[in-house]
């Protein structure tokens, strides 16, 4: 790796450490650039999602007030997302690649329908609910399910996945967006480890690259969570679409 593809990488994990804690698209710009600098794309993508790891803890710390308001919603979330994750890293192990990568665009871009229409969606729901309704601030069985289907998919492909755990706990939770922001940083913090924790003993990993990821995504992480907890709803619900919208068509072909 030269010294212009080892700046490269070291930007790759900034960029990608505040999309972690903002959008959630990270690894659609740092994968891209491991396979750019050459390596394999399982050890590209088991590689980044380590040196990510980083990103996760500078980025929960930024959020740490929003995560206090629902200690129980940020338990159940990093349980679910962290046995989900199992699941994903062993079939990034068994299975190639591209078996998900032909169903990733289309699951980002429904994810992406549902965070925009996440609003006139809540309003339906408590409309049927009646005004006696009590809002929800715990995570129902359906809620729950998808959010382990999600960190599933974290650990097995990653891309996108914050883009569909904002559309999971939005639906299913009445809670502030920047707590569910919040909550989206720490559940692919949670997934993220225990992937990494299975792919340092069985996955070949490029440390020089993790490194290098992890300097910059530890820095982004936090600038991410200061810009991210600031956002507007409407701009952040905004954002997260649109970068939704590119993720899935970059993946596209």
């Amino acid at each position: 790796m030269s010294s212009l593809e080892m700046l490269a990488v070291l930007g790759a994990g900034l960029a990608a450490g505040i999309l972690t804690t903002t959008v959630g698209v990270a690894s659609l710009v740092s994968f891209p650039v491991l396979l750019a600098v050459g390596l394999p794309p399982v050890v590209a993508n088991a590689s980044n999602t380590v040196g990510l790891v980083p990103a996760g803890v500078s980025g929960s710390f930024g959020y740490r007030a929003e995560l206090r308001e629902h200690p129980r919603i940020a338990w159940t979330v990093v349980v679910t997302c962290a046995i989900g994750a199992v699941g994903g890293a062993a079939l990034l192990l068994a299975l190639p690649s591209s078996v998900f990568e032909a169903v990733a665009p289309w699951l980002i871009l429904f994810t992406c329908l549902l965070v925009g229409a996440q609003p006139w969606i809540a309003r339906r729901l408590r409309s049927r609910a009646g005004a006696n309704a009590t809002p929800r601030t715990r995570m129902g069985r359906v809620t729950t399910l998808f959010a382990l289907l999600t960190g599933v998919y974290g650990g097995y492909f990653g891309a996108g996945s914050g883009v569909m755990m904002v559309a999971v706990l939005g639906l299913g939770l009445d809670i502030d967006l920047r707590v569910v922001n919040a909550l989206k940083t720490l559940a692919i913090f949670a997934g993220n480890v225990v992937a990494s924790l299975i792919f340092v003993t069985v996955a070949h990993l490029d440390w020089r690259a993790i490194g290098l990821l992890a300097a910059g995504s530890v820095v982004g992480g936090y600038v991410g969570a200061r810009v991210g907890r600031r956002l507007p709803p409407t701009l952040f619900r905004v954002l997260v679409v649109v970068a939704g919208v590119v993720a899935a068509l970059l993946l596209i072909r």
